[in-house]
């Protein structure tokens, strides 16, 4: 089984993360007028749209309440993640997962608390058909939760658990 990394570099990790969220935010925010979008290749545009809601534009027409339990959700999961990583027992692959939820997550909060949504700039389409615009944070909290979810089903621990058969 893997060391664990210092709960230290995990959180760092995920500040990293982050802020490389938070730049392209900005980044798009201040290139690209607000609805525009920049075609990249014939299945992926850059777009400048603002997401009131949660994953997916949910609950995005709520007229605006919605935005405080989402800050309030995001900084309970906050700190419920940094005590995971903190745990002795968490694994070096459990707490990449970690980090890279905890960075998108933190992206997030700090782009809704300051726009009052989250800038959304991906635009994955086959044809017509386009997947909800997302960004780097969203990106964070998907992959880290599939990780840790790999990790479950087929990791070390997953393999212990299973009870050997009788001859």
């Amino acid at each position: 089984m893997a060391r664990p990394i210092s709960s230290t570099a995990a959180v760092s990790g995920a500040a990293l993360f982050a802020a490389a969220d938070l730049a392209t935010k900005a980044l798009i925010a201040a290139r690209l007028p607000y609805g525009q979008q920049v075609e990249l290749l014939p299945t992926l545009n850059i777009v400048h749209v603002v997401n009131h809601g949660a994953a997916f534009g949910f609950m995005a027409t709520a007229g605006g309440w919605q935005r405080y339990l989402f800050i309030a959700i995001a900084l309970f999961a906050t700190g419920l993640i940094i005590q995971m990583i903190r745990k002795p027992a968490t694994t070096a692959m459990e707490q990449v997962g970690l980090a890279m939820i905890l960075g998108g997550a933190v992206g997030n909060l700090i782009d809704r608390t300051a726009r009052m949504g989250v800038v959304d700039w991906i635009d994955v389409h086959a044809g017509v058909h386009h997947w909800p615009a997302f960004n780097i944070a969203d990106i964070g909290i998907s992959v880290g939760a599939a990780v840790i979810v790999f990790y479950m089903l087929f990791g070390p621990r997953a393999a212990e658990a299973v009870p050997e058969r009788a001859p």
